[in-house]
């Protein structure tokens, strides 16, 4: 009976836990999803373009971009700055769905910064962004930019 309870409670504390790396692969692509942290690389472009938008509470706003064949990585940083309010990232790639992200994601309050890989090449096409108002007192503002 005690060592039921102790599974138990490690599955619990383990569904908890964030991640700090995940892959997913489907078919031919494995894709590596990690905190983009707080640096960018010195070969990076800049990031364009810069939506900004508002949202609130259980509302749903959506954003695309399409990818080159050959590109490799994409970051895509989701900045509402309020850590009181809390949105949530879901990237719906043309082969598979990334997430859903939240804010303690990355371990930076008020931002879901992701980089996306696969050395082998991501999956060209329209990616799609899906920014959610998880929970949101009011009206958040944000900007939402990748590169």
């Amino acid at each position: 009976m005690k060592l039921s309870r102790i599974a138990t409670l490690i599955m619990i504390v383990a569904a908890l836990l964030v991640p700090a790396a995940a892959a997913q692969g489907t078919g031919s692509h494995s894709y590596i999803v990690t905190p983009a942290g707080d640096t960018v690389l010195e070969d990076s472009p800049v990031f364009m373009p810069t939506n900004v938008g508002s949202i609130t509470q259980g509302e749903t706003d959506w954003y695309s971009t399409n990818v080159a064949a050959g590109t490799t990585e994409l970051i895509v940083d989701l900045n509402w700055g309020d850590s009181s309010d809390s949105l949530r990232l879901t990237v719906y790639a043309p082969d598979t769905v990334l997430g859903p992200y939240y804010d303690a994601y990355d371990g930076v309050n008020g931002r879901i910064y992701l980089r996306i890989k696969d050395s082998a090449g991501l999956y060209p096409g329209t990616w799609w962004f899906e920014v959610y108002g998880a929970d949101v007192a009011g009206i958040e503002d944000y900007t939402i930019t990748w590169r």
